[in-house]
């Protein structure tokens, strides 16, 4: 299962037309069974901490059937939950998909087509729980209703984005759903593009008023979601943080059955500022190393992940060769890019002001170069992602570069040429802020940052805070050795610590059909602590705000 594939194809009533059936009701057979020793578990959580599931998207089923798990096991653990859903009252939202809803639609239709299909899949999964529900509609008045149409309406658009409400970023969380939804790093310079950013404003100002109003009615120790950012995620961060209720965020990670838990933001940021101190003393030996090396050459074919980009990589080095023209015989350095929108909505920049800015000013710093080659990656989730990429990179470069420098080489994000083949060629390898920083760097290869990215900083990476450093930094190239001992242990280290401690297993959230999730349990007490290691860090991160780091080694010798 490639949970990056594209949605386009899925319109309404998912379930029912791809025939799943379980993941929405399995909880009312499980429950139906087991009845007197669930409603125990409800009634003596009544008096413990009080959760809210922010769940908001019922149609998001990877994302609903996790939280539903984690509203049962939270539960049982004597936590008092709540949820929150949407019942087809935003305008727009993450599942507000181009494809699906083109603007045209979007801008004269509310509530979409989709609406009623979320709804429902919501109400269907969660009900079956007993849990307090509480709506995005039934907790707004009709006057805050207009008063978010006329804010909306009223912001000149080039202010949107800076634009805040009750000194919360609003305006910010409208705009990066706008991106998204367009799958661009700029906003397209229509009317339409506009309006539609209008409707994520007004959808934003919706979330802070149903938050606000729902805290005022009920106080919350702490609120768990996916994610983080979008709409509406990031305005529920926004608000729960400024009422002094804790956040966790999660998402789905790389590893099958794996999810990355973070406490007070997305992981994408709270990795990025993350204590060295987390993972830098670990224990280290030569199983410890060979288990993350083995891993990592797993990520050549995707073999232990249920996120890939290749069905067939091309691994054979003499083949990439004849295919793209390089010569991996003279000094070769790798730009891996990331997809532009995603790198602009998840990533600060640092030494330039956007990903396509630094592409195309390494290109024509290379140009210079003739005695080095260039081979830029462009992702492959340009093409083959969730939200595939409406502003490709290599028709940018070629707006800029009609012909290429010789010495440059593109290897678009359709082709099947293993990244990983190119990269163990290389000199050194560029990046932005792909994850893929780790990898190479595990493969003892010199890694220059230009972005934000989660090695910058880990005392293993080559960072650039400026242009001039940056290109400071190029005349080196190519560089006369590799990573030094020290530094290559302690980017497996890393390696380590982000693909098996901050990576945790829930083994009961199973691959469904194509990009669904099934929940393997046979009894609601399977959920209950001492069951699933993992399950059990995660709940004491939410309730306790423990560390979410796993210890695989404690899990081995159980």
């Amino acid at each position: 299962m490639n949970l990056l594939e594209p949605l386009s194809h899925i319109k309404r009533s998912v379930f029912s037309r791809l025939g799943i059936k379980s993941e929405v009701s399995i909880w009312a057979s499980l429950i139906r069974s087991e009845s007197a020793y669930w409603q125990a578990a409800k009634q003596t959580a009544r008096a413990g901490q009080r959760v809210l599931i922010a769940t908001s998207m019922g149609g998001y089923q990877r994302g609903a059937l996790v939280e539903s798990a984690l509203a049962a096991a939270l539960t049982l653990r004597g936590a008092s939950v709540d949820v929150l859903l949407c019942d087809s009252f935003l305008p727009a939202c993450q599942l507000t998909d181009f494809a699906v809803t083109p603007p045209e639609q979007l801008v004269r239709q509310t509530p979409q087509k989709r609406c009623d299909s979320c709804q429902w899949e919501g109400k269907k999964l969660f009900k079956p729980l007993g849990l307090p529900i509480h709506w995005y509609g039934q907790l707004v008045t009709a006057e805050e209703a207009d008063e978010a149409r006329r804010i909306a309406a009223s912001i000149p658009p080039e202010q949107i984005g800076e634009f805040r409400l009750n000194n919360l970023a609003v305006g910010e969380h409208a705009l990066a759903g706008d991106l998204r939804y367009f799958a661009r790093s700029d906003l397209e310079n229509s009317p339409t593009s506009e309006v539609v950013l209008r409707r994520y404003l007004e959808a934003s100002v919706l979330t802070v008023y149903s938050l606000q109003n729902l805290l005022k009615r009920t106080r919350y120790d702490v609120a768990c979601f996916n994610h983080g950012i979008y709409v509406p995620q990031g305005l529920i961060g926004e608000v729960c943080r400024q009422n002094g209720v804790r956040v966790v965020n999660w998402c789905s990670a790389y590893r099958k059955q794996c999810f990355i838990f973070s406490h007070g933001d997305t992981y994408h940021h709270t990795m990025v500022s993350e204590p060295v101190a987390e993972w830098e003393n670990i224990p280290w030996n030569s199983e410890t190393e060979k288990e993350i090396l083995e891993y990592l050459k797993s990520r050549w074919q995707g073999t232990q992940d249920w996120i890939w980009f290749h069905d067939r990589p091309q691994e054979n080095t003499d083949e990439i060769q004849r295919e793209t023209g390089i010569d991996f015989n003279r000094p070769t350095v790798a730009m891996l890019t990331s997809v532009m929108w995603d790198a602009r909505l998840h990533y600060a920049s640092n030494a330039f002001p956007s990903m396509l800015d630094w592409v195309l000013q390494t290109i024509a710093n290379f140009a210079k170069r003739p005695g080095l080659q260039l081979v830029i990656r462009v992702h492959p989730a340009e093409v083959r992602g969730f939200n595939p990429s409406r502003q490709p990179l290599v028709a940018e470069i070629k707006r800029e570069f009609p012909v290429l420098p010789p010495n440059v080489f593109v290897i678009p994000p359709e082709s099947q040429i293993s990244s990983y083949a190119v990269v163990s060629k290389c000199n050194a390898a560029i990046i932005y802020n792909t994850k893929m920083g780790i990898e190479v760097s595990s493969m003892g290869i010199p890694v220059i940052v230009a972005g934000e990215a989660w090695i910058r900083n880990k005392g293993f990476s080559i960072d650039a805070s400026s242009p001039s450093a940056y290109f400071r930094i190029l005349e080196e190239l190519p560089f006369a050795t590799g990573l030094s001992a020290e530094k290559l242990e302690r980017a497996r280290k890393y390696a380590y610590h982000f693909f098996s401690r901050r990576m945790i297993p829930m083994p009961f959230i199973t691959p469904g059909k194509g990009i669904y999730f099934g929940l393997g349990i046979s009894s609601i007490k399977d959920l209950s602590r001492g069951h699933y290691p993992g399950l059990d860090v995660i709940c004491d991160g939410i309730l306790n705000g423990a560390d979410f780091t796993y210890d695989p080694v404690t899990e081995a010798s159980q």
